[in-house]
């Protein structure tokens, strides 16, 4: 087992790609996931082979794509730019309707199926995003399309009201690639990382648990401070460190 800490780009929209690896780097961190909407747009392969570049000169591992993908249109512009980006994984959505809400579930499932074929024979891997109003908002439709889907992978994230019980039950179950590691309250306002390890303490635990490599991503710091962000950082390293955890986290 290994967990990689790192962070999802779109944390900090406001800065550009450099910032964020100077960030990455000063708090520890040593994975990044490139967002397809601001930091590596999709098509612009000049700018994504300079990420690449920047991140290896720093020693950062390009997590993934982050792409905003939804199983609809053309997906090769996608593929393309993560190839570009030099990672071997595109993180996709699983429709743009929630299980219940979703009429025609077969053709995203069909879509999905053509993505990670496609993917594949570019030797990069496809996941999906684990977020309400897609086809992997709850833990039962999640764990039918990983089935329905040969070679679909899948990230975990605590939706709002998660409990620690709820990660055990949904990590095991999908296996995920990565966690995407922020704290919520019930109201969905942004808190400190230490406010939720009552969740996160066992979620990790579990994720340690998991065969092979897997990333804890942080994502939706407390007003997209670089400063709460360093604070989270410390928090989630300590966490990895394993026991000897600080009282304070």
């Amino acid at each position: 087992m290994s967990i990689v800490p790192g962070v999802v780009s779109v944390t900090f929209r406001q800065l550009a790609p450099d910032e964020v690896i100077a960030l990455a780097v000063e708090y520890g961190m040593r994975a990044i996931e490139w967002g397809g909407d601001v930091h590596v747009p999709i098509g612009k392969l000049a700018r994504a082979r300079e990420v690449a570049t920047r991140c290896a000169d720093a020693g950062i591992a390009v997590e993934a794509y982050g792409s905003y993908y939804r199983a609809t249109g053309e997906f090769g512009p996608v593929l393309e730019t993560a190839v570009a980006l030099g990672t071997a994984r595109v993180r996709v959505w699983a429709g743009e309707r929630g299980s219940a809400q979703e009429s025609d579930r077969g053709r995203v499932v069909r879509a999905l199926r053509d993505t990670v074929d496609e993917a594949a024979r570019a030797g990069v891997e496809v996941a999906v995003e684990y977020h309400a109003n897609t086809l992997t908002d709850t833990l039962a439709s999640t764990t039918r399309l990983l089935d329905e889907v040969p070679g679909l992978r899948s990230y975990w994230q605590p939706p709002i009201g998660s409990t620690p019980a709820d990660a055990l039950d949904a990590i095991p179950a999908v296996q995920p690639v990565a966690a995407h590691v922020f704290s919520w309250d019930d109201a969905g306002q942004r808190l400190p990382l230490v406010a939720r390890k009552d969740l996160w303490r066992p979620a990790i635990a579990a994720l340690a648990t998991l065969p092979g490599l897997r990333y804890a991503l942080l994502e939706f710091v407390r007003n997209d401070d670089p400063l709460a962000f360093g604070a989270d950082a410390a928090v989630l390293r300590a966490w990895l460190a394993g026991p000897g955890w600080g009282h304070d986290t």
